[in-house]
């Protein structure tokens, strides 16, 4: 049998989607459904009515998920058949090395809706959401993983908000079965300090699972930036037409998680950075105590000359601290400028965001 689809090979570039911004004065204002300029009849590029909001496309990205795809596939069924929608499954292969390309194919041989993109090699979560994103046509596009701790049973819910005319259904993790208490503290701390040095308010234990209307998935396809987090995105955004859904996480149906320590610790880095400068102020307060602090040991040195007699001291200890305060300080404050800078120059080279094959066909 020989299984008749559409192959690209693609090497991503932005899209550029003229029609959803206005230049004036170059500024750039991106409209919906809303009049920007008095006397002006700006028509929308998106038709927000509930009879309009049909057509829903689910992205699911997947890393060694051999395991999850057949059960997940049904579970997606059970829950989105019995919806007077039409609805496309986008999953994302971001390199695995076992035979989850294959259990995608073999699926789409059966079901013309499953469609597959395949990542030449992995290029990560964050990633892989934004090609789904890129290839979807729906109306809304659902976001979730392959481990089945995103509850296919909640997608209902969350079309009928959005058919309701919110723009944006997030959801909010109140339990994880997954999680042993420490990463449970561990979840609670990143986003403490995230939300603390950060710019933008990230609501805690908010994953990936959400949906979001085509008319925002559009304003988030402009944006190009390769150290990006889809949660801060949605923040930056600003979003008030959205609600949320509590649920609780089962475990994984197989395999583990693919995140370690080092990994959480790394995309909490490239989201700090991603959306605050505040790490640079940091250096600089830094180097103000450094002043304040070097200020009084000098004065207390030169009180000590003044009111003691004999005074004598040979200045190794103070010397030697002194070095290597300053010194730690310096080498802090390089790193933290090294970090921005570094971004800047990977940025700045423009690079495709993904390079990966494209199997399926148009749904509409």
């Amino acid at each position: 049998m020989v299984l008749d689809l559409k192959v690209e090979f693609v090497l991503q570039k932005r899209p550029t989607f003229a029609h959803s911004k206005i230049q004036k004065d170059k500024a750039t204002f991106y409209y919906f459904d809303k009049q920007i300029f008095s006397g002006t009849n700006i028509m929308s590029t998106q038709n927000t009515t509930s009879s309009a909001r049909q057509f829903v496309s689910i992205v699911v990205s997947a890393y060694n998920e051999e395991a999850n795809i057949d059960e997940l596939y049904c579970q997606l069924c059970k829950h989105l058949q019995p919806l007077n929608i039409t609805y496309e499954l986008i999953f994302v292969n971001d390199g695995s090395k076992d035979a989850t390309k294959a259990k995608i194919l073999a699926l789409q041989t059966q079901d013309k809706k499953v469609k597959l993109v395949d990542f030449v090699r992995n290029f990560g979560h964050e990633i892989a959401m934004t090609a789904g994103m890129d290839f979807s046509q729906g109306d809304a596009v659902i976001f979730m993983d392959a481990d089945l701790q995103h509850p296919p049973q909640l997608l209902a819910q969350m079309i009928h908000e959005w058919q309701a005319g919110k723009d944006m259904v997030l959801t909010k993790r109140v339990d994880n079965q997954a999680e042993s208490a420490f990463g449970k503290w561990r979840g609670k701390m990143f986003y403490k300090v995230l939300n603390s040095l950060s710019d933008f308010e990230i609501p805690a234990q908010t994953p990936d699972f959400r949906l979001i209307d085509s008319k925002f998935v559009t304003v988030m396809q402009q944006m190009k930036e390769n150290n990006r987090m889809f949660r801060g995105l949605i923040s930056w955004i600003g979003c008030e037409n959205q609600t949320t859904l509590d649920f609780e996480a089962p475990k994984r149906f197989a395999g583990e998680s693919k995140y370690s320590v080092f990994k959480l610790l790394g995309l909490a880095i490239d989201s700090v950075l991603a959306f605050s400068v505040k790490p640079l102020r940091f250096a600089m307060y830094i180097g103000i105590v450094s002043i304040i602090i070097a200020s009084i040991i000098g004065l207390s040195m030169i009180i000590s000359y003044l009111t003691t007699d004999n005074y004598q001291t040979t200045g190794y200890a103070t010397t030697a601290l002194l070095v290597i305060f300053l010194g730690s300080v310096q080498l802090i404050s390089l790193g933290i400028i090294g970090e921005y800078i570094g971004r800047i120059h990977i940025e700045s080279k423009n690079r495709p965001l993904y390079i990966a094959d494209f199997y399926g066909e148009a749904t509409k």
